[in-house]
């Protein structure tokens, strides 16, 4: 493999349906770490392969020799099947193999806007699944909700495909159509749902103020711009003569390192925001920032099962921190920190590389955070029951405050 650097940032399992995966990063996120400068020549690894490698060589040629098709067998196609096979042999959910013509593409940085149906995807009990459309995009428009799951794509089966896979069939340009065969949550038959990819504007934050001058700050990612848009919410809040905070991180699929520690930063005076622990056993921690915003305001969070990674990292630590009560249900469980390596023939690798836990030891991946308070929602979606136990549970901090 060649050297490649990339931004540290957290990867979800959640990859955003766009023009590229690297713009699903900035979305949703990856932690990826540079790909270490001493890094072993074709001739070391070799060397360093396990003695049962040498079957591979004797299926090759076993396979070369005997196999009716034998004398046109391509090469590259074989090993591209024996890399996935190693890939899926590590039970990892989120490894994945992209071929050149794929890593070019999702390795490219684009901002501030990406080309897709607007929406978040991770993998549950096996089926790719909706996350979280994004508010107003085409996705939502056209009657995709979170928890649906993707039986299909443009009339091929979407079983056993990578989150990668899933991503790289459903992205294209403005203006095109991709045809999804979608599960909705509680019901037994699926429904194809055509969806007009358009462009998708990456605002993250939205505030609504309430009454008893209650806001509802609702964090939908956490992309490069989100603490710049937080920082402006928290002035019109105060502006407004804002007197406690609604964090509503619901169906929010996380996004960079950087950006939820900023965030974080914003709520907490000092101490730990996460750390990380790699295969090697090192260990990063990623501390809280000075200078936040918000360090006093009364505060309750919300989240629920499609709240993940970065999201996960922020309630989280308000838990560990004493900051905030948590309302909703134990969110979705994604703490791995994943990294995209480059091959010498320009292809490329995904997969993970490290866990995180929260400030007090808590590890995320696999057990997700349960929240102080569990508050489930009408399944019909007639009425918000978490946000008004959220108002009500602040009003009464506020009223013992006051």
């Amino acid at each position: 493999m060649t050297k490649f650097a990339t931004k540290f940032r957290l990867r979800m399992v959640v990859l955003a349906l766009a023009a590229s995966i690297a713009l699903a990063a900035l979305v949703i996120g990856c932690s990826a770490q540079a790909v270490a400068e001493d890094q072993a020549t074709p001739d070391q690894a070799l060397e360093g392969l396990p003695d049962d490698f040498q079957r591979l060589a004797d299926v090759w040629e076993l396979l070369r020799k005997e196999h009716i098709d034998g004398k046109t067998l391509d090469g590259r196609e074989i090993s591209d099947g024996a890399i996935r096979g190693m890939l899926q042999a590590l039970d990892d959910p989120y490894a994945s193999y992209l071929r050149p013509e794929q890593f070019a593409v999702e390795s490219q940085d684009i901002q501030g806007f990406f080309e897709g149906i607007g929406a978040e995807v991770g993998i549950r009990n096996g089926l790719i699944t909706i996350l979280a459309p994004m508010p107003d995009a085409p996705a939502e428009k056209a009657g995709i909700r979170p928890g649906d799951a993707i039986l299909e794509i443009d009339g091929e089966t979407a079983e056993g495909i990578t989150l990668l896979e899933a991503v790289n069939r459903i992205r294209g340009r403005k203006g095109t159509a991709v045809e999804l065969l979608i599960l909705h949550v509680n019901e037994s038959q699926p429904i194809l749902i055509s969806i007009i990819r358009g462009v998708i504007p990456l605002t993250s934050v939205r505030l609504l103020m309430r009454i008893g001058r209650i806001g509802h700050l609702r964090l939908s990612s956490f992309s490069g711009t989100t603490n710049d848009e937080l920082e402006e919410a928290l002035d019109r809040f105060k502006k407004a003569g804002g007197v406690g905070l609604v964090l509503d991180l619901r169906n929010n699929p996380g996004g960079l390192v950087s950006s939820v520690v900023d965030v974080a930063s914003q709520f907490l005076d000092e101490g730990l925001v996460l750390y990380q622990i790699d295969a090697q056993g090192k260990r990063i921690d990623w501390k809280v920032k000075s200078g936040g915003k918000a360090l006093d305001i009364p505060m309750v969070v919300l989240v629920n099962g499609f709240s993940a990674s970065a999201s996960e990292v922020l309630s989280g630590t308000l838990i560990d921190h004493g900051r905030a009560t948590i309302i909703g249900t134990t969110t979705f469980g994604k703490g791995s920190v994943n990294n995209l390596w480059p091959l010498d023939d320009g292809s490329g690798l995904y997969f993970t590389i490290a866990r995180w836990f929260t400030p007090s030891g808590v590890q995320i991946e696999g057990a997700g955070i349960d929240p102080d308070i569990v508050q489930e929602n009408p399944q019909d979606g007639s009425q918000d029951d978490q946000l008004d136990r959220a108002i009500e549970v602040l009003q009464m901090q506020l009223s013992n405050k006051g």
